[in-house]
């Protein structure tokens, strides 16, 4: 849903309290891999108030390859508190905090301190819960991953997101009888000029876009739009229920017959076909890429920044990236 408050110019002081809002925000980031380290630089990068860095696990050799706010010299540290010196050194202006603690074990008031959460490689309950915890406090929630050369963003900023966008301004033809023609009566496009105009985007919660009904014939018709690393999520957050943890390659074989039986699982509840995603599908969703990484914690870290600022038009409500393809896809699940 989308409205508009056409022409309705807003003045420049607009640009000045977007930037305050920014500079006014909080935000937490939950998990310090390669994800989080790229979300982390352009939120600080970007300039808000505040990060804290919430991750309880310890720095493996992994992390310093995938992780580049990690020293090299830090395996066995805490990964939050091992990012910390280079992160604030990104931005001195920027208050950047590490909580070594697990995100399961922090109370609900905990998250309320927060204008912006993050969550990166957490379970599927644990985003739920969250997500509807801070919608009931107006609270912007973000949640993102990456899965070898696969990656997803997803976004819920509430039932009523204001924001403005920028658009050329328009300029009325000037009345002038002596040039009466069709082509002086049309509005013509300044573009020296631009003017600022209000909309608002509703969204809907992580849970409802997460249980969609493909049985419906509305959402069948649909189901060839639909970019299948939805159908590869449902799979892989599933395994990190099940399993505690992401697929990994020295367990490659297991992990992989693994994840073709999640895959039929989760397809057949859904009434949906397993050849939606093709037996190869494993090769494919192990490990972290650090290209993926960047351009997901690009887009990521963008709509964050956008969010908070209340400037141009957010991602409703999914982004997903193919890294075998090079090529990102905006969609929205849940209620039209």
């Amino acid at each position: 849903m989308l409205c508009y408050l056409a022409g309705y110019d807003f003045p420049k002081q607009h640009w000045n309290s977007s930037k305050s809002r920014l500079r006014g925000s909080r935000v937490l980031l939950v998990g310090l891999r390669g994800l989080g380290a790229e979300v982390a630089k352009n939120l600080i990068l970007a300039g808000v108030k505040g990060l804290t860095l919430l991750d309880h696990e310890q720095v493996t050799e992994e992390s310093c390859r995938a992780q580049f706010l990690i020293p090299v010299t830090a395996q066995g540290q805490n990964r939050a508190q091992a990012s910390l010196e280079r992160a604030q050194y990104l931005n001195p202006m920027v208050e950047v905090k590490a909580d070594t603690d697990r995100v399961e074990t922090k109370p609900d008031k905990f998250f309320l301190q927060f204008e912006a959460v993050c969550l990166t490689g957490c379970s599927r309950d644990l985003m739920v819960r969250v997500d509807q915890l801070c919608a009931q406090h107006n609270i912007k929630v973000f949640c993102g991953d990456v899965f070898g050369y696969h990656g997803y963003m997803f976004s819920d900023l509430g039932q009523e997101h204001n924001y403005v966008e920028e658009k050329p301004k328009v300029v009325k033809p000037k009345t002038d009888e002596s040039n009466d023609g069709p082509e002086a009566k049309k509005p013509k496009v300044d573009p020296n000029e631009t003017t600022m105009i209000k909309k608002t985007a509703s969204f809907c919660s992580l849970k409802v876009a997460l249980e969609m009904d493909w049985t419906n014939e509305k959402a069948k018709s649909s189901l060839k739009r639909t970019p299948v690393d939805y159908f590869l999520l449902h799979v892989l957050l599933k395994f990190r229920t099940d399993k505690g943890r992401d697929p990994h390659p020295e367990s490659f074989e297991a992990d992989a017959t693994l994840l073709r039986q999640i895959r039929d699982d989760v397809l057949e509840a859904m009434g949906l076909s397993s050849e939606l995603l093709p037996h190869d599908f494993v090769s494919y969703c192990f490990s972290e890429m650090a290209p993926v990484c960047a351009v997901v914690g690009g887009v990521l870290g963008q709509e964050v920044v956008k969010a908070l600022s209340q400037r141009d038009a957010p991602h409703k409500n999914f982004f997903f990236f193919d890294g075998m393809k090079g090529s990102g896809v905006v969609d929205y699940f849940g209620p039209k």
